[in-house]
């Protein structure tokens, strides 16, 4: 028999808010986390912004040797998955721990890691590069570091599916609870790549902005938008089987009731221009969910502001939706937070519960020229009350990976 599953906690880390409250608060505030990059000279570069987590320092989370082992996506990690799992009150006396797994996506890891140990190879040599180099920077060492951090010791694994990774990771999740395998699962992406290669690579493959005033830089569905904005941080929730949660009296933010991935089968870094890749994810979600497209009151947008996205996710909503597309609220909330890659379907997810669980309709923030082919309601500017039954979450990644997922009001 299949489960019905539940979340019942949240944690993040973002450009925007150290935590979950204050992340959401920045959410509802339109509060823009864009700024000048100061981890590293940016003389040479032609991009100067991004969206960087602030005021964090390791020592307030770990001891010198802990955060000495593990990169800075890992750290992040770590961090969102601990506010989540205490939020959700999850302890081994009320859990069966080898129930328990983890999925938890990175786009491209240990970035930083692996710049320092290529410039210490190249300048003194191999053996002087550190034995914590591999596993500090292998992409499913965030997973890792949390099932150890947290004596979690179900299914363990990391999704990379690029920008589609924290969205995949919290469906396959929903999944291995909704079949059974697991009571509990800790799901989401984390991410620290405003690094000079990870900078340099994305500014030459031309996907980054080079906007220099902070509030034109991410501006997703506007017609001056000119590319993205990185972002790092990282977004966990905690999923659980609803029999589970009652039992333990957990606190019930939203139920998770869909889940779709395609494949675009087209571009390396380009999305299918009609957007029928991302519409079938939808398609799918909504199938699973037994809902109609007029029952979906948001989505969270995967709105990077590139100029190919917003337009193939607006024909996406269009075919995928029809003529309920007119009047369901779409938002992207990467002009808050920038895009923070593998991790931006983890701090997404979280917005689509929170959004749900205040009534709640986020904006998209600095929104000035109207484009004539991204004409959807984008909740310009001001965010909204109004009550959310269904709210949906997309990302899309280079490859063509497309996933949504759907959470409902639970009653």
């Amino acid at each position: 028999m299949e489960k019905r599953v539940v979340i019942t906690g949240l944690g993040a880390i973002t450009p925007i808010g150290n935590n979950v409250e204050e992340f959401w608060n920045g959410i509802k505030e339109g509060k823009c986390g864009i700024d000048e990059i100061t981890h590293f000279d940016t003389t040479d570069f032609k991009v100067k912004l991004a969206a960087e987590v602030k005021n964090y320092n390791p020592d307030d989370y770990f001891d010198a040797k802990t955060s000495k082992r593990m990169d800075l996506f890992s750290q992040y990690a770590v961090i969102a998955a601990k506010e989540a799992i205490n939020d959700a009150k999850i302890t081994s006396e009320n859990t069966d721990m080898d129930r328990v797994g983890i999925i938890v996506s990175a786009g491209i890891g240990g970035l930083s890691t692996i710049e320092k140990n290529n410039k210490i190879l190249v300048e003194k040599g191999p053996d002087r590069v550190s034995p914590m180099y591999i596993p500090m920077s292998i992409v499913n060492m965030a997973t890792g570091n949390i099932a150890i951090e947290l004596g979690i010791k179900g299914e363990s694994m990391s999704i990379v599916t690029a920008c589609a990774g924290g969205t995949h990771s919290i469906g396959e999740g929903f999944r291995t609870i909704k079949h059974g395998y697991q009571d509990v699962m800790l799901v989401g992406g984390a991410e620290a790549s405003i690094t000079p290669t990870g900078i340099a690579g994305f500014t030459n493959i031309k996907a980054l902005s080079r906007e220099e005033n902070k509030n034109r830089a991410s501006i997703p569905f506007d017609k001056e938008r000119s590319g993205f904005v990185m972002g790092e941080g990282s977004g966990i929730l905690v999923l659980e089987e609803l029999e589970h949660a009652l039992k333990r009296k957990a606190k019930i933010y939203a139920e998770v009731v869909g889940y779709g991935a395609t494949s675009d089968a087209y571009h390396i870094t380009s999305p299918s221009p009609d957007g029928s890749g991302a519409a079938k994810a939808m398609k799918i979600a909504m199938e699973e969910a037994n809902v109609k497209p007029k029952d979906i009151t948001y989505i969270n947008a995967h709105g990077t502001s590139t100029h190919l996205n917003d337009l193939g996710e607006t024909l996406a909503v269009k075919l995928a939706f029809g003529d309920a597309s007119k009047d369901v609220m779409i938002s992207s909330t990467k002009g808050n937070t920038g895009h923070l890659l593998g991790a931006a379907g983890g701090i997404e997810a979280v917005v689509i519960a929170k959004a749900i669980e205040d009534n709640f309709i986020p904006p998209t923030i600095n929104y000035k020229v109207k484009d004539e082919e991204c004409d959807l309601d984008v909740v310009p500017n001001k965010g909204r009350k109004i009550n959310v039954k269904y709210a949906m979450s997309n990302s899309l990644g280079f490859g063509g990976h497309n996933s949504s997922i759907l959470f409902k009001k639970y009653v």
